[in-house]
């Protein structure tokens, strides 16, 4: 998508408040009073999430579990991508129709939580067992102390690598943990091998925020203020942009290419042997790849001794407030979280399970025994947990994101995309 000039910048930034605002006047209309909840009743529920082909085939493996418990309780559920998911999701909340348990993210807590949209999962508490998880792992759904959405699992920033594409090619495996420029020339390295066969080393990962967030982290820094303020500047973000140039000029994939095979990866595609991303990615990788052997190594640093990585809980469980079955609801919410059945059924493709009962049911074996040495791995580069993430931080997510594709397309100047970040986040932050 191209961004042109200032007057679209700022319309996009005030749709983005508008419907903030929609959301919060959503949140006002009070929900009927719930009926005595009856167990044996005949209950209809609304189920969504983002994902693949992977994950939409183990939740229905994971509904019919539970219906096996529970047939009295119809799960109806759909996906789509993450950024339609949200677009949907808002759309809904404007108008009191958000489905009755959702795949949430923290991302959206606030704007979701603040406005009365998210269920207090305090009120179902004898459906919903909270003891599984550390405090640490609760927090992460907790605003003002309230309970809103359970974490599925966590997951750390990772560099994945296609085993077999690397071999074919004769090329090393990255060994992880180098600095950037040394993570660059190992990509030029493998694009040089590989220009015969249209294969690169990687994306341009100043795309995604969330290595932009661990370039910050290691220098002591984060992307927002605990106070919802914005933790960069206009410098910090024109250089981490900057830094990509030489890598999207002649290493990376083309983004003109990633365009044409969307919404497939380039990883995914067999087209680059690496792609960063959430260590709970791997199965999802595995399957849309059809790879042998993917391997996971530890993100480039370049501040010795930084800790720029922590556990990730984005991945989480919510209910609706105006749900008209917030009992059944929150059986299938403890069901997801908490059950043997999906710590057997998703491993850890939904995060490393968070709760101790979905633990004791995974078996930790091949790609999820992956994740498991990963997350080991990397323990000394795991510090503390980012601030609450601010009302209108998924908004600028998906603009880092077009934005970051934009310059790959030549469409816009990385000057140029540095004011348009900022000129949206002051008006969808306040600021």
């Amino acid at each position: 998508m191209m961004f042109s000039n200032r007057t679209r910048r700022m319309a996009l930034a005030a749709t983005a408040t508008a419907a903030a605002a929609a959301l919060a006047l959503a949140g006002c209309a009070p929900a009927d009073a719930p009926s005595e909840f009856d167990p044996e009743a005949e209950v209809e529920l609304t189920f969504t999430w983002w994902g693949n082909d992977d994950r939409a085939a183990r939740y229905q493996t994971l509904i019919d579990a539970f219906n096996e418990q529970h047939p009295n309780i119809t799960i109806n559920g759909n996906f789509t991508d993450f950024p339609s998911y949200w677009e949907v999701r808002q759309t809904e909340a404007a108008g009191g129709g958000l489905p009755d348990v959702w795949q949430f993210s923290d991302s959206y807590l606030r704007q979701y939580a603040e406005p009365g949209l998210l269920l207090d999962l305090g009120t179902v508490s004898e459906y919903v067992d909270f003891s599984a998880f550390d405090d640490a792992l609760l927090g992460t759904g907790q605003l003002g102390g309230t309970q809103y959405s359970l974490p599925t699992g966590y997951s750390a920033w990772a560099v994945f690598q296609n085993d077999d594409l690397l071999a074919e090619l004769g090329v090393e495996p990255y060994p992880g943990g180098t600095s950037y420029a040394e993570y660059s020339a190992w990509m030029a390295e493998v694009t040089a091998a590989g220009a015969s066969a249209g294969v690169y080393g990687g994306t341009d990962f100043t795309q995604r925020i969330q290595s932009f967030e661990n370039v910050l982290r290691a220098q002591g820094k984060n992307l927002y203020t605990a106070d919802g303020g914005l933790g960069l500047t206009e410098d910090d973000l024109r250089a981490y942009w900057e830094s990509g140039a030489a890598d999207r000029a002649s290493v990376t994939i083309p983004q003109s290419r990633l365009e044409e095979i969307s919404p497939v990866s380039g990883f995914g595609a067999r087209l680059t042997a690496s792609e960063m991303g959430w260590s709970n990615f791997l199965g999802g990788y595995l399957a849309e790849s059809g790879a042998a052997s993917l391997s996971m190594v530890a993100p480039p640093l370049d501040v010795p001794g930084g800790q720029d990585l922590y556990r990730q809980t984005g991945l989480q469980m919510a209910i609706s407030a105006n749900t008209a079955h917030p009992e059944a609801a929150a059986l299938f919410l403890d069901f997801v979280v908490n059950s043997p059945e999906a710590g057997e059924i998703f491993g850890t493709t939904l995060g490393f399970p968070a709760s101790s009962t979905k633990l004791a049911g995974a078996n930790l074996e091949g790609a999820d025994a992956q994740v498991a040495d990963y997350l080991e791995s990397v323990a000394d580069r795991i510090g503390a947990a980012p601030p609450v993430p601010v009302i209108g931080y998924g908004s600028l997510e998906q603009t880092f994101w077009s934005l970051g594709k934009s310059i790959g397309l030549n469409a816009i100047s990385v000057d140029d995309a540095v004011q348009q970040f900022f000129d949206e986040a002051a008006v969808i932050l306040g600021l």
